[in-house]
């Protein structure tokens, strides 16, 4: 059997996330997955696993839901085995996803130049200024989008106006800090109008299984090269993303990646299309043992 696993309202464990009732229902219409509900909120501030409804027999599972730090991700990974259900996405493959810095190695032929340190108060401005004359600043994870954090950083600025910048990165994301800081090339996008060429790409067992705009970006904006979105198939995951971005000379980046788990869908994507794709893709190459 396999099964999809949402997010319940915080009220009421039978009905889904508001921001997960539209793939819920999706799924629903589907009826090739078994679906289940759980307490997010129960678990996080307690560790408890709360289903709306139990699993008779063992389930392959696929969770969607909000992004998890890779040790919770473990937790709730083991705990929910003991109701019957059992993630396709294991904690390594989880954590390789979701910390871009693990996966990097792997990308950084078609992404941007990056540099991570572990500890914010070791980072080393002077090295930082011999390799970029502009940067970004991240986590492992996420930037602090929505903010007035500067997008666009100037090697031109003070190390003290560095130092600044980084307490308020820390501050902006709170403890949702994850892993450490990263230091990323920055990178002129094209736009139409005023929209980046950002796309997103859903992967299920080394296949392409959705490639949809992701910038709000006009219809007639080119997709991505077909052979570069081909060169990631099979990353170590069963499910994940990547996000690909169309720079100002029309060549292409890797801009991120992430666990297809806790990947949102993109604004305009057709919710009931992905996942008859998955259903399709899920069986294309089962976990060995169930019971892992």
């Amino acid at each position: 059997m396999k099964a999809i696993l949402f997010p319940s309202d915080y009220f009421n464990i039978n009905k889904a996330d508001t921001n997960y009732s539209g793939e819920y229902e999706a799924v629903k219409e589907n009826n090739s997955f078994d679906v289940f509900l759980f307490s997010y909120d129960d678990f996080i501030q307690d560790g408890k696993i709360r289903l709306n409804k139990k699993s008779e027999q063992p389930v392959s599972a696929i969770y969607r839901g909000w992004m998890m730090k890779p040790n919770v991700y473990a937790d709730f990974y083991y705990k929910l085995q003991s109701k019957n259900i059992y993630l396709i996405t294991k904690p390594e493959e989880y954590e390789k996803m979701h910390s871009f810095p693990n996966i990097y190695p792997e990308l950084k032929d078609d992404t941007a130049k990056m540099i991570v340190y572990d500890n914010p108060d070791e980072i080393d401005y002077s090295e930082i200024k011999k390799h970029f004359s502009r940067f970004m600043i991240k986590d492992y994870v996420k930037s602090v989008k929505g903010t007035d954090f500067p997008k666009c950083i100037s090697t031109d600025i003070s190390e003290d106006t560095f130092r600044q910048l980084i307490a308020k990165f820390l501050e902006y994301r709170g403890s949702l800090y994850t892993g450490g800081i990263c230091i990323k090339e920055f990178l002129d996008l094209k736009k139409y109008g005023d929209k980046t060429n950002e796309y997103r790409v859903f992967y299920m067992n080394n296949n392409v299984a959705t490639v949809s705009r992701n910038s709000g970006q006009p219809v007639y904006a080119p997709e991505p090269p077909k052979n570069l979105i081909e060169k990631y198939k099979c990353l170590s995951s069963p499910f994940y993303t990547v996000d690909y971005a169309q720079l100002k000379d029309d060549s292409w980046k890797i801009i991120e990646a992430g666990d297809g788990q806790v990947s949102g869908l993109s604004d305009f994507q057709d919710t009931r299309a992905f996942y008859r794709l998955l259903n399709i893709l899920f069986d294309e190459n089962e976990q060995e043992d169930i019971y892992g």
